[in-house]
């Protein structure tokens, strides 16, 4: 199920567990907040609103108040030794769609818990205290120099330079 909801002159298509980004909104994350101007509810059967869909609602919980980053407006005028710059940091709501309800139901006042993700389980290693050693063909001649123990300078001296020469060249 899907719907069209319209918040801060913009208009968000969204599903349920979509996360997504609108211009700042009252409210503290955690708190679930309520978008009554529900254009389109989608899924089996679709009811298109004229102007909104009676009865419609879109959930969702805050997860973050924040800043966007900065737009530097820089404006000069040529040949007049005058220039402007100005800084601006839109500020935004990140929102978590927790349900979209029809037929004038109400959202539930807390966000229902987020399922835990279990870790993936790692491969056991045959044999855990053996430590392998890199293969020297496989790394790097920087890297081969570094472990080999030589310094930097021995490690560049073989590395030819170009003869300078002085005067005219023919």
């Amino acid at each position: 199920m899907f719907a069209v909801f319209k918040t801060g002159g913009k208009q968000y298509r969204v599903a349920a567990e979509d996360v997504l980004k609108v211009d700042k909104i009252k409210g503290e994350p955690g708190e679930v907040v309520a978008f009554g101007e529900v254009l389109v509810v989608g899924g089996d059967n679709v009811m298109l609103g004229a102007p909104t869909v009676a009865g419609a609602t879109v959930a969702a919980e805050v997860l973050q108040q924040a800043r966007g980053p900065k737009i530097i407006a820089f404006k000069k005028r040529r040949r007049k030794n005058s220039r402007r710059k100005v800084g601006h940091r839109q500020e935004f709501t990140l929102l978590r769609i927790t349900e979209i309800l029809t037929e004038g139901k109400t959202p539930n006042k807390e966000a229902p818990p987020r399922p835990k993700r279990a870790a993936a389980p790692r491969p056991a290693a045959a044999d855990d205290t053996a430590e392998e050693e890199p293969d020297a063909a496989s790394e790097s001649p920087k890297a081969a120099a570094k472990t080999s123990g030589k310094s930097k300078a021995k490690a560049f001296a073989g590395k030819a330079k170009k003869p300078v020469t002085k005067g005219k060249k023919k």
